[in-house]
């Protein structure tokens, strides 16, 4: 006789980074026999539509930063009988309501916010600010691997289907990201974004799709009106799935510190990622073909990282210090590992 593998609920969080690394959690759990749910937010639930070991993802009908007590319960009790146990990745209290009101037997997640109670399986709250892969992985609790790496995956079908409504050929585009929701100590300039669309467009006459959320649109119009006929401006107007298709049908990706970075790293896109006010030690793109530029120990900054969304001092020179031509090398060399060259 066959048996039932045992269902286990992870509540997501709500940042697509932090969601692309959860995905060696994901595959832990999944290698154990575990059928995984996820419950996520609508804006981080295409991620895990991109991870094999997830069984279902379920969209979460809630407000942001919004408590949604009796939309919680009522959702949690429909949902009574159904799991076997639940990982909390979110540290906040609501975040656990939802296993609690669902009554599932084993509920595991950090401390976090006064969540005596509501988890019957806590690890202490780590300290610092600890690599995000390991931290998620420790909920596993089982030994879990130093080297882990999240990897997402998609059907050709998805990647030429996204490729082809954007009207470009697949390999055949760079993806640039300029945008970073956290806040703009975290971005580079847009004109300085300008400055390499124009030369890697010139350099490679391919066109530069520039991506991120609506909230973005308007930084990626100064970039593309700064660097005429090189890009076009997607952000705004493609939906996160498809965001996710086409980075990973691009030849290269320029980002920022953002969810965009780590989703090209978790398909091993060659990319160069910027980081300033913020710390690859935490949150760093984990592939082979990630050129980091991070100016720490190169200026005479006791600043960074200060993790803040907006520069203290109003010049955020951890970024603007960074030179295009810096990225245009750091970039040949990310695709040189690849085995594609210019």
């Amino acid at each position: 006789m066959s048996r039932t593998p045992p269902r286990t609920l992870i509540v997501a969080p709500q940042w697509i980074g932090d969601a692309v690394m959860s995905q060696p959690l994901m595959a832990a759990l999944a290698a154990r026999g575990e059928e995984l749910t996820v419950a996520a937010l609508p804006w981080v639930a295409p991620v895990y539509r991109a991870m094999p070991e997830v069984h279902d993802v379920i969209e979460l009908p809630f407000a942001h930063g919004r408590l949604d007590l009796r939309a919680r319960w009522r959702l949690g009790r429909a949902w009574r009988g159904r799991f076997d146990s639940a990982t909390v990745l979110p540290n906040s209290m609501k975040a656990a309501l939802l296993p609690w009101f669902a009554r599932i037997p084993v509920r595991v997640g950090y401390a976090g916010e006064g969540r005596l109670g509501l988890l019957n399986r806590r690890l202490p709250n780590p300290g610092g600010r600890p690599p995000m892969v390991a931290t998620y992985g420790a909920l596993s609790r089982a030994p879990f691997p130093a080297d882990a790496a999240p990897l997402l995956w998609l059907p050709d079908g998805a990647i030429d289907a996204a490729v082809h409504a954007a009207r470009v050929e697949r390999g055949r585009y760079w993806v640039f990201a300029p945008g970073a929701e956290y806040g703009p100590s975290k971005r580079w300039p847009a004109e300085r974004y300008a400055e390499l669309a124009r030369s890697r467009h010139a350099a490679s006459g391919l066109p530069i799709l520039l991506l991120g959320s609506p909230a973005e649109a308007a930084l990626c119009e100064e970039v593309s009106a700064a660097a005429p006929g090189a890009c076009r401006v997607l952000a705004g107007t493609t939906a996160l799935g498809d965001a996710i298709a086409l980075i990973a049908g691009a030849r290269g990706v320029v980002s920022n510190d953002s969810g965009l970075m780590h989703i090209a790293a978790a398909f091993r896109i060659p990319q160069v990622a910027l980081f300033g006010s913020t710390s690859p030690e935490h949150t760093p793109p984990l592939s082979p073909r990630a050129r980091v530029i991070w100016l720490r120990g190169e200026l005479p900054l006791d600043c960074i990282p200060c993790f803040e969304r907006v520069c203290r001092y109003g010049h955020t020179l951890c970024l603007t210090s960074i030179e295009p031509a810096r990225v245009e090398t750091s970039l040949r060399d990310a695709l040189e590992a690849g085995g594609s060259g210019e």
